[in-house]
């Protein structure tokens, strides 16, 4: 009887803690963010996100920069995220590139689209940082997660530079993200 019941507290506290894990929608981990996957195709978002509204953008002609981004915004109209497929137009693609939008999605360390550069360093690997016209891009590659820093929180000798390489000790520890993107 005891072998039983210690079999049965093991089995219950297994089965609570896998669900757990599993059960927190606004996680962002490497294969997730919140209920989306990386194998979820464009065709099945309606049920991934059937209690939240989905905008779909499919602008542009051949002169034009053509895009299908699909916006998910909440029940009360807030943004939660901004998707685009890998294969544009194609409904049977899956993801490719994610924005976050709304500060609840966050990684197990807590970083988010409200975070600073300083969370970002306390808790990640910087694999590498890139100097484009605005901003200075982030690379996460352990989340496949990258991040945009605005140059107008970065010094004033690399605000207009393009050429130098931005090192993570250039960059404030309060500079806010700009944008923060999920690439698969």
């Amino acid at each position: 009887m005891r072998r039983l019941s210690l079999s049965l507290l093991a089995c219950i506290t297994i089965s609570l803690i896998s669900c757990g894990t599993d059960s927190d929608p606004f996680l962002i981990d490497t294969t997730r963010v919140g209920s989306l996957t990386k194998e979820i195709k464009i065709n099945q978002l309606d049920s991934v996100f059937s209690e939240d509204s989905i905008v779909r953008k499919n602008s542009g002609s051949e002169f034009f920069n053509s895009t299908s981004e699909i916006e998910i915004f909440d029940k009360e109209g807030k943004p939660l995220l901004i998707l685009e497929p890998i294969q544009q137009f194609d409904s049977t693609s899956t993801v490719g590139y994610i924005q976050i939008m709304d500060s609840r999605f966050q990684t197990a360390k807590g970083l988010n689209n409200a975070s600073t550069f300083g969370d970002v360093v306390k808790n990640y690997e910087i694999s590498r940082i890139e100097n484009t016209l605005n901003s200075a891009v982030v690379f996460i590659d352990e989340l496949n997660l990258y991040l945009t820093i605005d140059k107008k929180d970065l010094p004033s000798s690399l605000r207009y530079d393009t050429d130098s390489r931005i090192s993570a000790s250039q960059i404030p520890d309060d500079a806010k993200i700009k944008y923060l993107m999920v690439s698969w």
